[in-house]
C-alpha cells in the first residue's frame, strides 16, 4: 500500500450509513485515483461488504476481537472481516479500548491472515509497548482533541514528532499515523512534516459541511509533499 495514508473512520455517524457511506467511499476512490494518494475508509461492520465490493480503495474494519472462529456469539473475527472484503482493521480505538494482551493477540491474528493492523494509542508510553508487537501502523491520537477541530499536528507538534522518533527507535518497521482534530489540508501537511506516514480522521470529514471538499484538500496536501 502506497504511503502516506489518509484513513477515514466512518464511526456510527448517520452521515456515512448505507448508501451515504458508499457514496462517500466512491468519492474517496475518485480523489485517490486523481491525485494518486491512498485513501482508506473504515465503515461499520454491516457496511464492509457493501463498500468493499464496490470500490478499489482499501476498506478497514473499525474493530476486531482477539479470536479466529468458533462459538463466539456477538464477536467480530479478523477472518470474518477479510471474507467481507476488508484489508485490515483498527485496533484499540479510544472508543473501543482493549487490554494490552488482547491488542497483541489481535495484531498476531491479523498478521496471520495478511490483514493490516492499525493500533490506536493515546500516549508515548502505550506506543512503546505496542511497537514491540510489530503492528503495521500505530495511530497516535489525543482523546481530548478528538472531534475538537483542534488538530494534534498543530496543537501538539512536539508531542507528535517525539512520538514518531520514539516508535522508530523501538521498531523502524512500524508506520506512524496521527489523528484527533484534523480538519484541513494544512493539518495533514503538518502531520507529514512531523514524520508521520499519514492521518486517521473521522468527524473532520464525515460531519463536515462539505466532506468532498475536505477530502480533496487532504489529498492535495499529500500530493504536494
Amino acid at each position: 500500500m502506497k504511503l502516506p495514508l489518509i484513513l477515514i473512520n466512518f464511526k456510527c455517524y448517520k452521515e456515512a450509513l448505507g448508501e451515504k457511506g458508499l457514496k462517500l467511499a466512491k468519492y474517496c476512490e475518485k480523489i485517490s485515483q486523481k491525485y494518486e494518494v491512498t485513501i482508506g475508509v473504515a465503515p461499520q461492520f454491516t457496511e464492509i461488504y457493501r463498500i468493499a465490493s464496490k470500490v478499489k480503495i482499501p476498506v478497514f474494519s473499525q474493530h476486531v476481537d482477539a479470536l479466529e472462529y468458533g462459538a463466539f456469539t456477538g464477536h467480530v473475527s479478523p477472518l470474518a472481516i477479510k471474507e467481507a472484503g476488508a484489508k485490515g482493521s483498527l485496533v484499540n480505538h479510544s472508543e473501543k479500548r482493549l487490554p494490552l494482551k488482547e491488542i497483541k493477540e489481535c495484531v498476531e491474528i491479523l498478521r496471520k491472515y495478511k490483514l493490516i493492523s492499525v493500533v490506536c494509542v493515546d500516549s508515548i508510553m502505550r506506543g512503546r509497548e505496542i511497537a514491540r508487537f510489530d503492528p503495521d501502523f500505530i495511530a497516535y491520537e489525543d482523546p481530548f482533541l478528538i472531534g475538537s477541530g483542534r488538530a494534534i499536528s498543530m496543537v501538539k507538534p512536539d508531542s507528535v514528532k517525539n512520538f514518531v522518533e520514539t516508535i522508530y527507535k523501538i521498531n523502524p518497521k512500524v508506520k506512524v499515523l496521527c489523528g484527533a482534530g484534523i480538519t484541513s489540508g494544512k493539518d495533514v501537511k503538518k502531520a507529514l512534516e512531523l514524520g508521520t506516514e499519514g492521518v486517521l480522521v473521522a468527524s473532520g470529514v464525515v460531519k463536515a459541511e462539505n466532506p468532498k471538499a475536505v477530502i480533496k484538500d487532504f489529498a492535495q496536501a499529500v500530493a504536494s509533499q
